[in-house]
């Protein structure tokens, strides 16, 4: 069996070679690091870890990187001999590693799932235990760290409605792997009976909630004064604010063509736009200037001097890692990809700030979530754009309404809080174990 995926992932990984490159390339910031993937470590890397306990944590990209930061700030003081290191897969989820976690604690660019640098990578690193952020199995990685004898743990699991059906259907090759892990701390009892059914053991399972919650309590320092920012493009304190928060393609549009149509009611309207990916940015900025659209973007505005008030309607951020300060002076919340994609985005950080969400028919990827919004009228679910346009509308007209949709948000996540340190508890135990010093927690 390994020998037949190590075939096919060859066969793969030169196929679609020449795409992921383009992708890093179109990202940019891609050289420092690229050895990592291949296993080549800096001998700083090697020295800083000899004779250290190490805790490998993964994170794919941005979203992971904050629920990885956030573990880690509850993981850190309860073992203090530990060594952490973490890794991720993209260049965006690397930037903000580096923007957010000190400098005591290693980053390194995770390995190309090929036997030769997963050997190498983890006889470089010698971790006593790995953690994963959300579901990333890698079959050599996970093979090798079994054939080790290490401690494996799945953090914030969860099994999508289309991932569960292929993690079933692969059970040849997936089944073991979940069967290794050491413990899973899934988000509910649905995903608890999932990952069961395709191979976790059921002692291993534990349903610990959505780490999303606890990640989304804005206790880093504020390093964007946002409100600063709109007032030196001319928008006025009491101006409606719309922000549109990880918007796909054909999202951004329809946004700006409604915000054109209420400001005629709503004159000081201003819209900001956050695309999920911000090498986008370039291609949706031509869109808007086609259209005639009075935009600036988000990287140029400290270039410029103070602007007139109406000389922008729109703010285009192509930047990353800045959406929850820009949620901070929102007056109505839309969430992205839940209209023209599918899946939807995360809704728990303008729930967290106690903002007015809203999203439209296709939350798939959030399913427990909508509903406790849903639930406890926290957030409004509409079906196309015309119900959209009417509920902002709607929302913009009534402040009453708005601030009892942000104060049942509020109550949305504070009743789900707790995931991260039961997750931490799960973990603790095999440290132990493996002879790391486990300190009791702070009261």
């Amino acid at each position: 069996m390994r020998t037949l995926y190590n075939i096919l992932f060859l066969v793969f990984f030169v196929l679609s070679a020449p795409y992921y490159f383009w992708r890093l390339r179109r990202r940019g910031d891609w050289v420092q690091g690229f050895g990592q993937r291949f296993a080549k470590h800096d001998p700083s890397l090697k020295q800083a870890l000899t004779n250290r306990h190490v805790v490998w944590l993964h994170a794919v990209s941005v979203g992971e990187v904050n629920l990885c930061t956030q573990l880690i700030r509850a993981l850190e003081p309860r073992i203090p001999n530990a060594k952490l290191l973490v890794s991720c897969t993209t260049t965006t989820g690397m930037a903000e590693l580096r923007r957010r976690l000190p400098s005591h604690v290693s980053k390194i660019y995770y390995p190309l799932d090929r036997r030769k640098y997963v050997r190498h990578a983890l006889a470089t690193i010698n971790p006593q235990a790995i953690v994963l952020i959300e579901a990333e199995i890698w079959p050599n990685f996970l093979w090798r760290a079994r054939d080790l004898k290490l401690p494996v743990f799945l953090a914030n699991a969860r099994l999508s409605d289309r991932s569960f059906p292929r993690y079933k259907k692969y059970g040849w090759l997936f089944g073991s792997l979940f069967q290794s892990f050491a413990g899973v701390g899934c988000q509910n009892e649905q995903d608890a009976e999932r990952l069961k059914a395709v191979g976790c053991r059921a002692e291993a399972v534990r349903v610990v909630g959505n780490l999303k919650f606890d990640a989304a309590r804005l206790s880093e320092p504020r390093q964007l004064d946002v409100r600063g920012l709109l007032r030196q493009l001319g928008v006025a304190g009491d101006a409606p604010v719309i922000v549109a928060g990880s918007t796909h393609d054909g999202e951004e549009m329809m946004l700006v063509e409604m915000a054109a149509r209420l400001r005629q009611k709503f004159p000081k309207l201003f819209l900001i736009l956050v695309p999920r990916h911000f090498e986008r940015c370039k291609d949706v900025g031509q869109k808007l200037r086609s259209q005639g659209v009075k935009f600036a973007y988000r990287n140029e505005v400290f270039a410029r001097t103070q602007m007139a008030p109406g000389e922008v309607d729109c703010l285009l951020v192509n930047t990353t890692g800045e959406l929850r300060f820009f949620y901070e002076p929102a007056t109505v919340v839309f969430i992205g990809k839940s209209m023209t994609a599918i899946g939807g985005q995360n809704p728990i950080e303008p729930g967290a700030l106690g903002k007015t969400i809203v999203f439209g028919p296709n939350m798939q990827n959030f399913t427990d979530i909508t509903r406790s919004f849903l639930l406890k009228q926290a957030a409004v679910q509409v079906k196309n754009p015309e119900t959209l346009e009417q509920a902002l509308a709607e929302l913009l007209q009534d402040a009453a309404r708005r601030d009892r949709l942000g104060r049942n948000a509020l109550a949305v996540v504070a009743d789900n809080l707790g995931a991260i340190d039961r997750t931490v508890e799960m973990i603790l135990p095999s440290l132990a174990a493996r002879g790391l010093m486990v300190m009791p927690k702070k009261i």
